[in-house]
């Protein structure tokens, strides 16, 4: 029912008080769409204040409390990585002390994990920082959580509560997974050319080789101690007779005694010396040997090949390191910014980590395969840019083989606003902006590019500066093309330039920055449009009527006329 009209003029206070009640209906409908306005933005504010308190709280990576604190947990990775073989092999004679130097480390590890739960990282698609509480969390219960947790818990009481089962003390072993952090050390000394890269390399080997002799040393005592002591007689050591000394009472010989010579039995059948004072005596340590000198044999052709290659020096880190001092020499000689330092050392790095460079890989290679390499990887890139939409599939090939992959890290400037353009860029990977940097020096984000997006094309098609400046966010996997090579295209496939210039005028209404370029536009594409008669009344005027044919196939129109006013149809009449 709605209101009464004032044409009626019964009963006017009905028509008063439907009014006064709609009035009143839309404040309260007012006032609760303001409350639940107010209580969504409550929500938002509170979540948003969680989640600032949350990053308040998450550390870099380069943080120097960090730095300190990874120095610290690897001495604990060295502890552990050593004393889980020593606590699993010399588990019923082990000293006491030694337990409780292994809770300390436990105590160690376990705040770790709760530091890696606040750690910063970077992601190694964007090489963005990550902030986020919940993707840090996420990445690292993807990660070494699950194993991390696994290597806290209290194994030796875990195996007293089941019973003492032998196989609930295998899964010590799982506490190896802290190999890793010495792993990432020596990785990281390796790159470090303030150390000289055969003394690291030496001193890695060293340590694999004396932690595998290790290893085996106490597996060799834990095969000897899981018989029954009655058949303890009939083991490597409790056989064993040096001299006038008998170990057949071995579990009562001093603690390093028995180690170092479970450490001779290792490192002689390791060198395959045989000297026939120790050796195995029943079937379980056959078949140990066996499979311990196979391993030793892979072990030692790894050693040796490790040596040769320091001596011949072709090693990938030995080159990087190489071109490292090489840049930094060179920086250092021209006193260059520390900004622009970090930038040339990144680069370099990320060459190097992960072999982004093809273009070594492909110089071997005839052109004739290149180029079809090259259309094989980026055509489809190419054809789904919006500059080239409607092109003819001849001068996307032609765009496609010239094209070179380029890698840039996040922060990167590619293209600088003011400068002359050489390069037209294609996005491939990664996201950049482009920011206008005003007069006064404040920066304006204009627009982003993604994946399919090109930039660089105003300025070389128009013959301007490049109007704004083209920034790094994300890791970006570029395609470039210089401009002489595209000029040179577009002269001979003078319809797709036309067709280019049309997109590039078509953008506008999406680009601020080209719709006021537009009329610079209009003026290059007129300018083309003459060219192009001119050149079409010039082979009719000279009766070159291959050219004249080759010209209207491609797209020229012999009708429209030029300055003067004259087609080629005008120039064909004039003949005759």
């Amino acid at each position: 029912m709605g209101p009464r009209s004032s044409d009626d003029g019964d009963d006017p206070p009905m028509e008063i008080e439907y009014e006064v009640q709609e009035i009143r209906d839309g404040i309260d409908d007012s006032q609760g769409s303001r409350f639940a306005l107010l209580t969504r933005e409550f929500r938002a504010l509170r979540h948003r204040s969680r989640e600032e308190l949350l990053i308040r709280y998450i550390i870099h990576p380069d943080n120097r409390l960090y730095q300190f604190w990874t120095h610290f947990i690897l001495i604990w990775a060295v502890h552990s990585s050593c004393f889980t073989p020593l606590e699993f092999g010399f588990f019923r004679g082990l000293p006491r002390n030694l337990f409780f130097l292994d809770i300390a480390g436990q105590i160690a590890f376990f705040a770790d994990i709760v530091i890696q739960f606040h750690l910063a990282y970077r992601d190694s698609r964007t090489y963005r920082m990550i902030y986020s509480p919940a993707s840090i969390a996420f990445r690292y219960f993807k990660s070494g959580f699950i194993l991390d947790s696994l290597s806290c818990l209290p194994w030796d009481l875990i195996y007293k509560v089941c019973g003492r089962k032998e196989e609930v003390r295998y899964l010590l072993w799982l506490r190896l997974c802290r190999v890793r952090k010495v792993i990432g050390f020596f990785q990281k000394m390796e790159k470090d050319i303030r150390i000289n890269y055969l003394f690291t390399r030496i001193v890695k080997l060293i340590v694999v080789e004396l932690y595998c002799t290790h290893t085996a040393a106490c597996i060799f005592y834990y095969l000897a101690t899981t018989l029954p002591q009655s058949k303890e007689g009939y083991t490597w050591i409790g056989s064993l007779k040096l001299g006038d000394y008998s170990y057949q009472n071995f579990r009562q010989i001093d603690f390093w005694r028995r180690y170092l010579t479970s450490l001779y039995f290792a490192i002689v059948t390791m060198a395959t010396v045989g000297y026939g004072d120790i050796h195995a005596v029943n079937i379980r340590e056959m078949v140990f040997i066996m499979i311990y000198v196979s391993f030793d044999m892979i072990l030692g052709a790894y050693l040796i090949g490790n040596m040769t290659a320091l001596i011949v020096k072709g090693s990938k880190t030995e080159r990087f390191r190489d071109k490292m001092k090489d840049l930094i020499k060179y920086m250092n000689r021209n006193r260059l910014e520390k900004g622009i330092r970090e930038q040339i050392k990144g680069h370099v790095r990320l060459q190097y980590e992960s072999s982004y460079t093809e273009a070594s890989v492909l110089q071997d290679i005839p052109v004739s395969i290149r180029a079809k390499i090259s259309e094989s990887l980026y055509k489809p890139y190419i054809e789904n840019v919006q500059l080239f939409k409607g092109c003819s599939s001849d001068f996307i090939h032609q765009i496609v083989i010239r094209l070179r992959e380029e890698f840039f890290l996040p922060g990167e400037v590619i293209l600088e606003q003011g400068i002359a353009v050489d390069q037209l860029y294609f996005v491939c990977h990664g996201l950049l902006e482009g920011v206008g940097i005003g007069e006064d020096g404040t920066e304006e984000t204009i627009s982003q590019f993604g994946l399919n997006s090109s930039f660089g094309e105003i300025a070389i098609l128009c013959n301007l500066p490049q109007p704004f400046t083209i920034r790094v966010c994300e890791l970006c996997r570029l395609l470039q093309l210089d401009k002489q090579s595209f000029m040179n295209i577009l002269e001979i496939y003078f319809v797709d330039a036309r067709t280019v210039l049309s997109n590039l005028l078509e953008s506008r209404a999406s680009n601020t920055w080209i719709k006021q370029l537009e009329s610079d536009i209009t003026l290059h594409i007129g300018r083309q449009e003459s060219e192009l008669t001119l050149k079409v009344n010039n082979a009719a005027s000279h009766g070159d009527l291959h050219h004249l044919k080759g010209l209207i196939r491609a797209g020229a129109d012999p009708k429209k006329t030029d300055y003067d006013g004259r087609s080629a149809l005008h120039q064909e009449d004039t003949r005759i």
